[in-house]
């Protein structure tokens, strides 16, 4: 029991710092790229910016939490710290999966040619559109959260026994009843709405890169196309991020919900189940940082600055891909 325990904190410990550190290191080469190179700035860059601080947010207000659960801090959240730490995480949550669909649908709309119609009519208002759906996504969030502020409380049932939400530090305001199914039940509808947008997109972009990928075969020799595209690095990219997120809500729903609509409490599934929400925003990260546009030019940059002879560049311009 005591190797388990140790095997959670430093579980917990090693995620939350490459997490944060991922998530800062990610943010500060926007920051770089905003105001050192204003001329490469994109509108993409403010989507990812955006993540990025929300992802980052997730990771806190996840994580500070149980590793002190996990050490056994007694009382380490009054009722105001529930409140402030649950709103956050939840909030937070939610901002991700919204950003996330953004993301996705600008690159469908990015990547569709001009000749279809819808395509041509929203290209123009991109700048417009999105931003106004990051900040819209702000007030429906909270709105939607706020009620997070009167339900939970510090935990007083020290038993963990009962329908409800406990954690080991809060619980809901009325633990032992039904009476917040239908709060869950507009969680889950708000978060499938989100995230069949995110798939379908991903689908469509997948189908696409595919369709993109077999045309070029056919303008390239066999050697040439038996190479690692840019094409299919992006397909495997979008296909990880997007099962990963998949993956990773189904998991945190059904443990949540079992957890919720159980009365023996299981305090290590908690913890479990919060390795499990802070993956994507970790995994998430270095996906962009791996496979983002900026963040290749100034390693390829740095690089070049150390090399006495710099490398063959590559001639040929792929489609331009955020994944």
């Amino acid at each position: 029991m005591v190797l388990s325990n140790t095997v959670f904190q430093i579980f917990l410990i090693f995620q939350f710092f490459l997490g944060v550190i991922g998530n800062s290191l990610l943010l500060m080469l926007y920051i770089y790229s905003f105001f050192l190179r204003p001329h490469s700035k994109k509108l993409i860059d403010s989507v990812l910016t955006h993540l990025t601080i929300v992802n980052m947010l997730m990771i806190i207000s996840t994580l500070i939490k149980d590793i002190m659960l996990s050490f056994g801090v007694p009382n380490f959240l009054d009722d105001v710290g529930c409140k402030a730490v649950l709103f956050s995480f939840r909030v937070s949550w939610g901002l991700s999966i919204c950003t996330t669909s953004v993301l996705s649908t600008f690159q469908v709309i990015t990547i569709t040619p001009s000749s279809s119609k819808w395509a041509s009519w929203l290209k123009p208002r991109l700048s417009t559109w999105f931003l106004s759906s990051l900040l819209c996504s702000w007030p429906i969030n909270l709105l939607i959260y706020v009620y997070m502020v009167e339900m939970v409380i510090a935990q007083t049932n020290k038993t963990h026994v009962g329908y409800g939400y406990s954690d080991g530090y809060c619980q809901n305001k009325h633990f032992g009843n039904h009476n917040s199914g239908s709060f869950n039940t507009i969680i889950i509808i708000h978060d499938l709405f989100f995230v069949a947008i995110m798939m379908w997109a991903s689908l469509y972009m997948v189908i696409f890169l595919y369709r993109h990928r077999k045309r070029a075969q056919h303008l390239h020799s066999p050697s040439l196309s038996s190479q690692p595209s840019p094409e299919r690095k992006a397909i495997h990219s979008i296909l990880s991020l997007v099962s990963c997120f998949v993956l990773i809500y189904w998991l945190n729903n059904s443990i949540t919900l079992y957890g919720f609509y159980t009365k023996e409490k299981i305090p290590r599934l908690q913890l479990i189940n919060t390795i499990f929400t802070a993956c994507y925003p970790t995994i998430c990260t270095f996906l962009l940082i791996k496979n983002n546009k900026v963040i290749l030019q100034f390693i390829s940059s740095f690089s070049e600055s150390l090399s006495v002879s710099p490398s063959t560049q590559v001639k040929t311009k792929p489609l331009e891909l955020v994944f």
